[in-house]
């Protein structure tokens, strides 16, 4: 094989509660599920060690050393001992909107590899995965999850539940360090843990999952970028099951009870942020 080609999915956070923080780190609490939105990452064999092209979303203009496919592959070829790679990264999901974008990247960088290479220690890329940022781990594989600590402590489960949303992202973002720093100051939602939603996703009830639906960064959110409010009020407006902020922002969503309405809320949309109509998604096992 001289090449392959992963898709790596973005995330939404359907809960995300915020603890104090401790050691340098915020603990969360969150459940997870991957979305049908994604970007490609293909890596080809050389030798002579890593390189990179990246298109869509402004990613070229990001410094190699400072992409975290780069940064994973890097870290992949001094563990398993290749020689080099070349990627060449497809972005679709937005940068800056809380969808898990580059640790998507990293994820990716990592199952393509694995994927060229032939390595099927999937402990120890986990390994890897898991000192490359919070989220990597999860991207791996994706699906429900329920996250917690700093994002290291995967808990994945079923559910026969299909999630329908209309995601706006502002034309801003929102700096993930200021957030938390602006949480710490002044607190948040108080958001509960994400075992209710859990329990609401594994019993097929989308309502009871609705209820449980917050995010402790919003209020932060709200105060650094008027865009944000903005998209609640605009997403509150077409009447959905629960309208909540992803990560750290800036993307907001509405979650509907079915696609019919998602695509006509978004077709009345009429307001400044970029729309998607997503869905949830469980990612092929690899």
């Amino acid at each position: 094989m001289e090449s392959a080609r992963v898709k790596c999915y973005a995330k939404i956070n359907l809960t995300l509660a915020v603890s104090p923080p401790e050691g340098g780190y915020h603990p969360i609490d969150s459940i997870v599920t991957s979305v049908d939105m994604y970007d490609w990452v293909c890596a080809k064999r050389r030798g002579g060690g890593i390189t990179l092209e990246t298109y869509g979303m402004g990613s070229e203009y990001i410094p190699t050393e400072s992409n975290n496919a780069y940064k994973a592959a890097v870290a992949f070829c001094n563990r398993f001992g290749v020689d080099g790679a070349h990627l060449v990264v497809r972005k679709n999901i937005p940068i800056g909107a809380g969808l898990g974008g580059s640790s998507a990247d990293a994820a990716g960088a990592l199952n393509a590899l694995c994927k060229l290479y032939g390595v099927k220690d999937r402990a120890a890329v986990k390994i890897l995965a898991d000192g490359l940022g919070s989220d990597v781990k999860y991207m791996l594989d994706g699906g429900f999850a329920h996250m917690r600590g700093r994002g290291e402590i995967i808990s994945p489960f079923e559910s026969g539940l299909k999630l329908y949303m209309l995601l706006l992202v502002p034309r801003v973002s929102v700096s993930t360090s200021t957030c938390y720093r602006t949480f710490d100051e002044e607190g948040g939602e108080n958001c509960p843990p994400g075992e209710g939603a859990r329990i609401a996703l594994q019993g097929g009830d989308l309502y009871a999952l609705a209820a449980f639906m917050k995010n402790d960064l919003a209020p932060s959110a709200k105060k650094l970028a008027a865009e944000v409010n903005d998209c609640y009020a605009e997403l509150e407006s077409f009447c959905p099951a629960a309208v909540n902020m992803t990560g750290s922002g800036s993307g907001v969503y509405a979650l509907f009870d079915s696609r019919e309405m998602c695509e006509y809320a978004y077709s009345r949309y009429k307001g400044g942020a970029r729309a998607y109509v997503i869905q949830s998604v469980i990612p092929q096992k690899r």
